[in-house]
């Protein structure tokens, strides 16, 4: 990782779990939880691959938050089997993501405005990161429904009740993370979600050169 950080040391913490869960799966036959482990262990090293691939720094948060929604979702989640032992896991695990998203969405419209046209429509990169984390949250719905549908799944578990409680966590999230946006375009302290994505424009300035240029 050249120039990147370390991984923190949360980070290290999932990573370990996941690679105990996939070899007890491996040491008791429960084969489909090793295979549960080793997928989330390789999506919550993607942020690295990621850094690599694009030439960018990611922010230790978002990777210790990828790592630990993995482990939330894949392995508490299904091997653990907390959606059926706490009926707000899934609730919690929805809004986290849509939050995620929200900020995903912000950093997105700022890298392809390059910040020049910004500071007159900061409204306007909030609701277009709202709008993408909502998309991305329905898609995944439609995706729930599709499995269910076509292989007998159970993943909306109860049907219609269930689809619409995520939908609304999900704007819950959505507006959470574009709210962040908001409060970083502005100027305003914003809390931990401004700080990332304070931090994201920090470390990769040439995503931003005009903001650079502007402020130099």
């Amino acid at each position: 990782m050249d120039k990147h950080q370390r991984p923190p040391p949360a980070a290290w913490a999932a990573w370990f779990m996941l690679a105990g869960v996939a070899v007890a799966g491996l040491a008791f036959g429960t084969y489909d939880v090793s295979i549960i482990a080793v997928s989330a262990l390789l999506l919550s090293l993607s942020p690295f691959f990621i850094e690599r691939l694009l030439q960018i720094d990611i922010p230790a948060g978002f990777s210790v938050a990828i790592a630990a929604f993995l482990v939330a979702t894949l392995v508490l989640g299904e091997v653990g089997d907390f959606y059926e032992r706490f009926w707000w896991w899934d609730l919690v695990l929805h809004t986290g993501s849509a939050i995620a998203f929200g900020l995903v969405g912000v950093v997105l419209m700022l890298v392809l405005l390059r910040g020049r046209k910004l500071e007159a429509a900061p409204i306007t990169v909030a609701f277009f990161a709202f709008c993408f984390a909502v998309t991305v949250g329905t898609i995944w719905e439609i995706w729930e429904f599709f499995l269910d549908q076509a292989f007998g799944l159970n993943t909306q578990k109860s049907g219609l009740v269930d689809t619409m409680w995520d939908l609304i966590v999900n704007c819950a999230g959505a507006g959470i993370g574009a709210a962040a946006g908001f409060a970083h375009l502005k100027g305003w302290k914003g809390g931990p979600l401004a700080a990332e994505l304070r931090a994201f424009a920090r470390q990769n300035p040439k995503l931003f050169h005009d903001d650079a240029e502007r402020d130099a």
